[in-house]
């Protein structure tokens, strides 16, 4: 990880270059513009993304402390969250765009893991946990602490090898997730093969990707991988632990898992500049 000074300064020329080179575009405001940019806005969110700080606030108050000579007209808290839930499309058109000119693996991986927005024994009726297209917070089972949850699921597609995620959405707790390994690759290439967890076995499925092209294989639990020749228990717990990586570094490294959103836009926001984070850490550009 570079240096913090050079961190604001590499991530600030990387999203004011877009922004003004129209690479990026964020929908307009009304009334007079800001005192502070959007560019800067968006560098200190996703700054903070990068270093994986659980608090915006206390952020936020060390960038006004420590570095209030690269941003001297930083808005109040509120608004700075406000503004950060109206660009959360710029994080993810700047992630389309630095990942167009990198060719896809030809093998890819998708999951989906558990995202909690509260505790389940705090759910009493609707919430304010609700986000575009009808997307609603709901209970679901997380299969890998075996328990459940009160929130949504974060899906991702990434390349087997660089890791990088080329696809992602927010979707219900309670989805079907082949259904979810379906929409993932809409208006893509078709993968040559597939990396799916156990949560998408279906032998049904499976065959209507090899149909199309796409070999699908799946990571083996613990119990299968102790049925297996001892010779590829190793190599198979490696692809298990590939997916488990991939995502461990959204969610638990980055702090996905602790985003402290109080909205389901909120949630989107933080969602789309952490997996922007991921994206600069994996092409080596911060």
């Amino acid at each position: 990880m570079v240096p913090l000074a050079e961190l604001f300064v590499q991530a600030y020329v990387l999203v004011d270059d877009a922004l003004k080179g129209g690479a990026v575009a964020v929908p307009r405001r009304p009334g007079p513009a800001p005192a502070c940019t959007d560019a800067e806005v968006l560098t200190v969110a996703l700054v903070r993304h990068v270093l994986g700080r659980p608090s915006g606030a206390a952020f936020l108050a060390e960038v006004r402390r420590d570095w209030g000579h690269f941003f001297p007209i930083l808005p109040a808290q509120s608004e700075f969250n406000r503004r950060v839930r109206w660009l959360w499309g710029a994080f993810e058109a700047l992630r389309q765009r630095l990942t167009a000119g990198v060719p896809e693996d030809a093998w890819q991986q998708a999951d989906t893991s558990a995202v909690p927005v509260k505790h389940p024994s705090r759910v009493r009726g609707a919430d304010g946990w609700q986000g575009p297209n009808g997307l609603v917070a709901g209970f679901g089972r997380d299969a890998a602490h075996g328990e459940w949850f009160y929130g949504f699921r974060l899906a991702l597609r990434t390349d087997l090898g660089s890791r990088l995620v080329r696809s992602w959405g927010l979707v219900p707790a309670a989805v079907d997730e082949r259904a979810v390994a379906d929409w993932l690759p809409e208006g893509a290439p078709v993968p040559g093969g597939l990396l799916l967890d156990r949560g998408l076995l279906g032998r049904t499925w499976a065959a209507g990707h090899e149909a199309r092209g796409t070999r699908v294989a799946y990571a083996h639990g613990r119990a299968d991988r102790q049925r297996l020749p001892r010779a590829l228990r190793r190599p198979v717990a490696v692809l298990r632990n590939r997916i488990e990586t991939t995502t461990g570094e959204t969610t638990e490294h980055l702090g996905l898992t602790r985003h402290r959103a109080h909205t389901a836009w909120g949630l989107l926001a933080r969602t789309a500049a952490t997996i922007l984070a991921h994206t600069l850490i994996r092409l080596a550009l911060v």
